[in-house]
């Protein structure tokens, strides 16, 4: 079963490790890779939702946290579409509607991307940091370059009116043991 976080810097890797895989997982492969890029070219998939998706044998499970009720409702049709999924399974939710949430998904945003070392990721067009914002809580997701760029995000969502602040943020050089130890599986 693969277990995978969908943001661009974990599509890149998977790009790249596709063909050292073994034929039985190409094809689990194939199709997460295939969900990724449903996810990530959803028109309205923005830093604000997070999806992460196992597949198993044409079954994909979805999770994560989404703004809107119908993204969930449509990022489930879109990977249902996809040839090789037998089934989806959604468990994806959908944030609690808040101004307070609202607000602070941009104050954390402008904090992180505003900043001189995130123009990089800003100027992407799916950046790779996720705010996720639920009743006053902050948790970050995605991939970034380095542990100082990790650090220096946790530290910028932290100066914002946050109840508390959670980073879940992997390196790229996380990303590529996580690829290798999958290889040896």
């Amino acid at each position: 079963m693969l277990r995978r976080i969908i943001t661009t810097g974990v599509l890149t890797i998977l790009v790249t490790a596709a063909p050292a895989l073994a034929q039985a997982e190409r094809k689990s492969l194939q199709v997460f890779n295939d969900v990724s890029k449903a996810v990530l070219g959803y028109p309205t998939f923005t830093i604000f939702d997070d999806v992460a998706a196992d597949v198993s044998d044409g079954t994909v499970v979805l999770v994560g946290k989404v703004t809107m009720p119908y993204k969930r409702t449509d990022i489930e049709r879109r990977v249902a579409r996809i040839e090789g999924v037998r089934s989806v399974v959604n468990r994806i939710t959908v944030l609690p509607v808040s101004h307070f949430d609202e607000e602070l998904r941009f104050l954390v945003a402008r904090a992180i991307y505003g900043n001189s070392s995130f123009w990089q990721y800003a100027a992407m067009a799916n950046p790779p940091i996720h705010i996720v914002v639920e009743n006053g809580h902050v948790r970050l997701t995605g991939v970034v370059s380095s542990n100082v760029e990790r650090m220096l995000a946790r530290s910028l969502a932290s100066s914002s009116p946050a109840f508390s602040v959670k980073s879940e943020l992997k390196t790229d050089a996380e990303m590529r043991e996580i690829l290798e130890k999958l290889k040896t599986d």
